[in-house]
């Protein structure tokens, strides 16, 4: 007597691991030239190379060093600096929100190590390929691959603006690849009509609100998009 009897397909680890590290791998192409930027930038607001390179391995978050560095070379004072870093790196508290759901079974030393990889990049695609599959077993190894690769290219694109300073003419105008790596990870996210009404009305305020001192523009536009996104999903 034949029995068929069917099991769920479970990815092993290594495929875990390197399918992260395909899927993210396209959005380096904007993270490379934004890291090389940053080392630039930071290396022409007077920031000692060490520090600018320990900046990308601590703070690992290329929005606030840019903000960071930007104000230091402004003189602006040290703890109006990191309450703007601070309150512009607390969307990953609601990336970390979003995500734990997922990781929740996962021993606290993995735990910790991803909580340090997140990121804009590594938890767009991240939490895209956990919806996609319920079955989450070794599915923080998939995690892993996307958080290293943006990791060592940070430091790597980081360490090479930082070497070049500012040899590289301002014509090139990298500065562009930042906006459309981020528009390349918020467009296909863009899913229903909360996440639409908060973007539309996060980057309007942005525009209005531009000539804000001390980049306060961006704060306060990331708040209308907070606000609004929450309106409309309440009124659904």
């Amino acid at each position: 007597m034949q029995t068929n009897k069917s099991f769920p397909a479970v990815n092993l680890p290594p495929s875990e691991f390197f399918s992260g590290v395909k899927t993210v791998l396209p959005l380096m192409i904007g993270v490379l030239p934004f890291g090389m930027i940053y080392g630039i930038l930071a290396i022409g607001a007077g920031l000692p190379p060490s520090t600018a390179q320990a900046m990308s391995a601590i703070i690992f978050a290329g929005s606030s060093q840019f903000i960071f560095a930007q104000l230091y070379a402004l003189g602006i004072p040290s703890i109006i600096n990191v309450l703007t870093v601070g309150v512009l790196n607390l969307r990953h508290g609601l990336y970390s929100a979003s995500i734990a759901p997922y990781l929740q079974k996962l021993p606290n030393r993995w735990k910790w190590v991803l909580a340090y990889l997140l990121t804009d990049e590594a938890y767009a695609v991240t939490i895209n390929h956990y919806q996609q599959d319920g079955n989450l077993r070794n599915k923080h190894w998939f995690y892993l691959g996307s958080g290293l690769t943006l990791w060592t290219t940070w430091q790597l694109s980081t360490a090479a603006g930082i070497f070049l300073g500012t040899s590289i003419p301002a014509s090139w105008s990298l500065d562009f690849t930042l906006a459309l790596t981020f528009i390349a990870i918020v467009v296909p996210a863009l899913k229903d009509r909360s996440s639409i009404g908060a973007a539309l009305s996060a980057g309007v305020a942005a525009v209005i609100l531009f000539n804000l001192p001390l980049k306060l523009g961006l704060l306060a536009a990331s708040l209308v998009g907070i606000l609004v996104g929450l309106a409309i999903e309440r009124r659904s």
